[in-house]
């Protein structure tokens, strides 16, 4: 099985790629409406907060768990439980002003000593983002309304994952409940009903009517459906059992046959990831010549034509086009070219080449099949290995020095920190480069315009070095019945909870 649910998530993109601040004014009250019923791949592993998960999954714990920050559709931060906050010069003192009106639905208060003990035991816990606070030092609950957070270091994402799964707030008082995993308890806009809930099949929630923000709050009752696969997903969706899905690309005109709109977007990259740059398992990646030989050797638009019915955008970069990283001229970097690749080899002293890479059930064969053929006119042998429910604990583990991945399109830092820095979980053979060090320190350290313009310069440099052979952003598609509008959301596959509104 998978190490991680962050890890199955990724996983589950494969599949849906063949699939200071304040707070402003108040608005007049959302209105509810009746019940909004989502279908969705994955279940929450457990609703204990400290071992919660984002992503695919986010949707099961938004309805039950309020944030210290939210993030808007467009990616912008705003107040949630914290309706303030500011930096100290140096970027390591985080002070935020805490609502003095919020309870759980046990009724404890939720206060600045809440949130430090939800900060701690996340950081603590078994969720694979438990790295989102790797920096936090210490947490001090200044008084009942004030939260300062202590960094060892500057973090510029640190309060993007301040609205993710890094800061949901559970009431202490039911950290020793025996039941933490089933029945949570937040101050979040719905209350799970248990009841009627059946673990890893049907997630039933009602409105929780003494919410601080009914702006929030758009249905009386949420059902969150688990399908065990795309065909019973569609089926859920052709019956019209649905409101709204994220579904396979290979669905879309079923589902619009059946009424649903189609809501498109780019959330993943998909192509090679060239791991082993040092050349310390296959000696030949060590050359950049080689790196670039085997980005010229994709027909990336053929692929996205093959793989994903041409719904997409071909690219040779990793950084995406929300990100201050991106340069529209990297998208098209490396044409295919395949006598280029095989003049590259050439000159680097490889008439032929060998890579081992695996393979997984969980991919269409043909993939691999294209990779494999696609290679090959260049004079690379591809010998692939069956990895199994492996494939992802296999890569983490630094066990092969290339492979066919999908991953998910980050802000600039997380990107980072998940995929390039010598200690990110995608860059298991620890590959350091003094300019990449020396680039990443300006993006973390430096004034605003240093850390876009240096950003640029990283995505440029990786691009050039080949650290990664990207063929394509591959279209995902969220639909959704005429009953139902909802806004897509930056930097996750799954629409925020309260981003679903009724049509009417």
């Amino acid at each position: 099985m998978f190490r991680s649910k962050r890890m199955a998530a990724l996983v589950a993109a494969v599949a849906l790629s063949l699939t200071g601040c304040a707070a402003g004014g108040e608005a007049p009250a959302a209105q509810t409406s009746q019940t909004l019923t989502l279908g969705t791949l994955m279940a929450p592993k457990s609703f204990a907060a400290a071992d919660s998960d984002f992503a695919n999954v986010s949707p099961f714990y938004q309805a039950v768990y309020d944030t210290l920050l939210r993030m808007e559709p467009d990616g912008t931060l705003v107040p949630m439980l914290a309706s303030e906050w500011t930096y100290n010069a140096a970027k390591t003192v985080l002070t935020l002003k805490l609502r003095d009106d919020v309870k759980f639905t046990d009724g404890t208060v939720f206060n600045a000593d809440a949130a430090k003990q939800n900060l701690e035991r996340f950081k603590a816990g078994t969720s694979a983002d438990a790295q989102f606070l790797a920096a936090l030092q210490s947490a001090k609950a200044v008084d009942p309304t004030t939260l300062e957070l202590t960094l060892s270091a500057p973090d510029p994402a640190f309060l993007g994952y301040l609205s993710k799964d890094a800061s949901f707030m559970q009431s202490p008082a039911s950290f020793a409940n025996a039941d933490i995993a089933t029945n949570p308890v937040g101050s979040g806009p719905y209350v799970l009903d248990t009841a009627a809930t059946v673990t890893g099949t049907s997630y039933s929630y009602k409105r929780n009517p003494d919410y601080w923000d009914k702006n929030l709050v758009h249905y009386d009752n949420l059902v969150l459906n688990v399908y065990p696969e795309q065909t019973s997903l569609l089926s859920a969706v052709k019956s019209g059992t649905l409101n709204g899905s994220l579904i396979d690309i290979a669905m879309i005109q079923e589902a619009e046959a059946a009424g649903y709109k189609n809501n498109p977007f780019e959330g993943n990259w998909v192509g090679l990831i060239l791991f082993d740059r040092a050349g310390t398992t296959n000696p030949a990646l060590k050359d950049v010549r080689v790196r670039q030989a085997l980005n010229y050797a994709f027909d990336t638009k053929a692929l996205l034509d093959s793989v994903n019915q041409g719904r997409g955008t071909t690219t040779t970069q990793v950084f995406p086009p929300s990100s201050d990283a991106y340069d529209e001229s990297l998208d098209s970097r490396y044409a295919y070219d395949p006598a280029k690749a095989k003049a590259l080899l050439a000159q680097a002293g490889y008439q032929s080449l060998t890579l081992k890479m695996p393979s997984t059930p969980l991919v269409n064969s043909a993939v691999f099949a294209l990779i494999t053929q696609q290679l090959k006119d260049v004079g690379v042998t591809v010998e692939t290995v069956d990895a199994g429910n492996n494939f992802i604990a296999d890569l983490l583990a630094a066990k092969y020095a290339a492979s066919y991945m999908i991953l998910e399109q980050q802000s600039d830092w997380q990107l980072i920190n998940m995929k390039i820095a010598p200690n990110a979980a995608w860059n298991p053979y620890k590959y350091a480069d003094p300019k990449v060090d020396e680039l990443v320190k300006k993006i973390n350290l430096g004034s605003e315009d240093e850390q876009k313009s240096s950003a640029k310069e990283l995505n440029k440099y990786i691009v050039e070095q080949a650290w990664f052979a990207p063929w394509y952003r591959p279209q995902n598609s969220f639909v959704t019945d005429t009953k139902t509008n909802v806004e897509l959301q930056t930097g996750n596959v799954y629409p925020f909870i309260w981003s679903f509104t009724p049509a009417s």
